[in-house]
């Protein structure tokens, strides 16, 4: 089985980097992996929709791979959900795929130009280190919410748990190149007015990499 690992940056990743267990592709990266025999590899995107469908797109239209799995921390709506807890995302949709019809969201599905939401193919179930990690559902942004009224509106329209800047790129780009996929987040702060002091992204990185590495040592690197 050969697996793509994909992250945002590499701090998120910074076990799996330092591991030197996979390939590592990344622009900003100066470690040469190219002498590794491992089939696993790992890719820097970039952060946001942007980036991520470019490289990921480039990468998959290079080199087969048999599951993508995207790693990363995120924001959560749900106050069930503890700070620094991993959730396996089922779907996830491009909140600001549409138009504006005077206080009315017309969601592109909507207006008739394709969809927003995609789904995961893979599931933690196939692989042996499950960790009592939750199913969440969740929207991807170009810009993170720290706004009540904002906060208000999408959890009206849509009502998910788990907001990141890249997941359903990454999504809509696997299921584009017929790659089975799935992604993990560590939850980092929830969702409110801007509170940095409130955030817990060390403890949600620990937590990720952690994870990362037993999915690492489970296929034997």
């Amino acid at each position: 089985m050969r697996i793509l690992f994909v992250a945002a940056t590499e701090f998120e990743v910074e076990s799996l980097v330092e591991s030197k267990k996979l390939k590592v592709k990344s622009k900003k990266l100066g470690f040469d992996s190219s002498s590794l025999t491992t089939p696993h590899s790992l890719l820097i995107t970039g952060v946001g929709m942007v980036a991520t469908a470019y490289a990921l797109g480039r990468e998959l239209a290079k080199n087969q791979y048999d599951l993508a799995v995207n790693l990363g921390i995120a924001g959560t709506f749900d106050r069930n959900i503890a700070l620094g807890d991993l959730v396996e995302i089922t779907e996830d949709t491009i909140v600001e795929l549409g138009a504006e019809d005077d206080e009315t969201f017309l969601s592109i599905s909507q207006m008739g130009f394709g969809k927003e939401s995609f789904a995961a193919t893979y599931s933690l179930t196939g692989l042996t280190a499950t960790a009592n990690i939750k199913p969440a559902t969740a929207i991807t942004v170009n810009t993170v919410h720290g706004n009540e009224a904002s906060i208000q509106k999408v959890q009206q329209r849509l009502n998910v748990q788990i907001e990141s800047m890249e997941g359903a790129a990454f999504f809509y780009a696997c299921n584009e190149a017929g790659v089975p996929c799935m992604q993990i987040r560590a939850v980092s702060n929830y969702i409110e007015k801007r509170n940095r002091e409130a955030w817990q992204i060390g403890f949600a990185i620990k937590n990720l990499n952690k994870f990362a590495v037993e999915i690492v040592e489970s296929f034997e690197l």
